[in-house]
């Protein structure tokens, strides 16, 4: 089945088996096309004799790694379904999605050993008592092998390097991305082998890509941001540097040693970057652009990398829509700095009011988007699934802008999502967390602005207990909520704003507290 995306890495490997497929900068390993694959076919069958089977949930919790690329196409190749875990969060939210999800088997790095040890001792992942999970298999990568896991690397070796029975492509499921839910459960993400190969044509055939670029992945692989870009690399014969966490002044030293032509960067990043002297200290002559979403870029941040010669495209996208919606053309960098362009080929996006018509210029309303890299669901819920798609739109809840020449320019979220460094932060999981503290009354979270972050999120506290202070409220934060969901500071008030519905009026809160924010 040629629309398997793991045959993406079969064909190259065949095409260009000496071009240099990764480069694992953590790990100074290089390997070509034919050694990636060949990689990937072993740890695939060695996944099938442990009894993955077309269908089975593997969840992988690890670092931008080899070993993360190949298991991804590994587990597409045998028709399992890849469920990317952000390691950023803690035991009690992965716990929810190996439950959710249906995990059978959960490959992790060595340096999340701890956490993987409190999720195998838990009845419910352990397979014992009401409601235990699928999870049977753990393969643990690196480090001195825990009594109750495989080891990664040996089960590997002693595998077949012989490409795998291919049984699964097309309209099959190939991975569930987990994003946090307005409700305050994170909701999966499905996407298929056609989606996300359209989500890799999509890209290929509007983004100035080459044969043999060179692309740093500074993203985490756990991220539509770069698992999308990283296929659409061995779709087009890229070589992907994978760096295993983002490092400002490292980046530049790439950027020359690697002779890098194109990466993806969020605001923070490229602030980050713009800070450390390795920017007037490198040779920069390779970089072609940088593409840069998850928030809008400032127009500053655009004119400072312009002097520097560097373009920034600006990219607009969803994990829902496999990444691709909107991007700025190399000609339109500049002169529509502030605009996330127009759309991607294959992909429709219009912006729309409260009646679903197609906004006037310098109206807002909501975007909508449509192509054949949309989600197909969110896993296990309907209701949501309905609400999000609309005779075949995927309705964004964003808000936005069209100028006179169809450029789209994004101006908030209609959802009370903000995003911090990058990360989605939704309200509802934090206030929930929040108001678990028995000296909480009541609760509302908003983004405040963040000249590190892009946004940091700032609590409004009623309290039940008058002697409740901002370093309880964060306190009793930690351990439940992932470092960049923990509000930056906190304010009590004798009541929250709400309409007659009860819904919070969140757009007083923004005016009473603008911040900016604390970090």
């Amino acid at each position: 089945m040629m629309d398997n995306i793991g045959l993406l890495l079969s064909k190259r490997a065949m095409l260009n088996p000496d071009l240099e497929a990764v480069y694992d900068v953590a790990t100074d390993r290089r390997l070509t096309y034919s050694e990636l694959d060949q990689r990937c076919n072993r740890i695939a069958n060695a996944l099938a004799e442990l009894g993955v089977q077309r269908g089975d949930r593997v969840a992988l919790l690890q670092m931008n790694s080899v070993e993360f690329v190949e298991t991804f196409l590994a587990i597409a190749k045998i028709g399992g379904i890849c469920v990317p875990l952000n390691w950023r969060l803690v035991a009690d939210e992965l716990a929810f999605i190996l439950q959710d999800s249906g995990t059978s088997a959960l490959i992790f790095g060595c340096e999340f050993l701890e956490t993987v040890d409190n999720l195998q001792a838990r009845p419910a992942l352990s397979g014992e008592g009401e409601g235990a999970s699928s999870l049977r298999h753990y393969l643990q990568v690196g480090g001195e092998t825990a009594s109750w896991a495989h080891d990664y690397e040996r089960l590997s070796l002693d595998a077949s390097a012989d490409e795998p029975e291919v049984v699964a492509g097309g309209s099959d499921d190939l991975y569930i991305m987990y994003t946090s839910g307005t409700t305050g459960l994170p909701k999966g993400v499905v996407h298929t082998h056609e989606t996300a190969l359209w989500g890799s044509l999509t890209i290929l055939v509007t983004a100035e890509m080459r044969h043999a670029d060179r692309y740093m992945v500074a993203l985490p692989l756990f991220h539509v941001g770069a698992l999308t870009p990283m296929t659409a690399n061995i779709h087009r014969g890229i070589t992907s540097i994978l760096l295993r966490a983002f490092d400002p002044s490292q980046a530049w030293r790439l950027i020359e040693s690697e002779r890098i032509q194109n990466m993806l960067a969020v605001p923070a990043m490229l602030n980050f970057m713009l800070q450390v002297p390795e920017r007037e200290q490198v040779d920069r002559s390779s970089l072609r652009w940088i593409m840069s979403g998850a928030a809008p870029v400032p127009v500053s941040l655009i004119r400072k990398y312009a002097e520097l010669q560097i373009d920034i495209h600006q990219v607009y996208g969803m994990t829902e829509t496999c990444g691709p919606a909107c991007l700025t053309t190399p000609e339109t960098a500049v002169s529509k700095a502030g605009s996330t362009g127009k759309a991607f080929v294959h992909t429709e996006v219009r912006v729309v009011n409260d009646e679903g018509a197609d906004v006037g210029v310098g109206e807002g309303g909501e975007v909508w988007i449509r192509g054949p890299h949309i989600m197909k669901e969110y896993w296990n819920r309907a209701d949501a699934t309905a609400a999000t798609l609309v005779d075949g739109w995927l309705r964004s809840g964003d808000v936005a802008t069209v100028d006179e020449e169809g450029f789209i320019y994004i101006q908030d979220r209609k959802k009370d999502m903000f995003i911090s460094g990058g990360e989605n932060v939704y309200p509802a999981e934090v206030e929930n967390a929040i108001l678990a503290h028995a000296g909480v009354g009541d609760v509302a979270v908003i983004g405040q602005s963040s000249a590190k972050w892009g946004e940091s999120g700032f609590a409004i506290v009623v309290r039940a207990d008058a002697a409740l202070t901002e370093s309880e409220v964060l306190e009793h934060c930690q351990g439940k909520l992932a470092r960049f969901k923990i509000p930056a500071g906190v304010a009590f008030v004798d009541e929250i704003p709400r309409n007659p519905s009860g819904k919070i009026l969140k757009r007083l809160l923004r005016e009473e507290f603008p911040g900016p924010a604390a970090v």
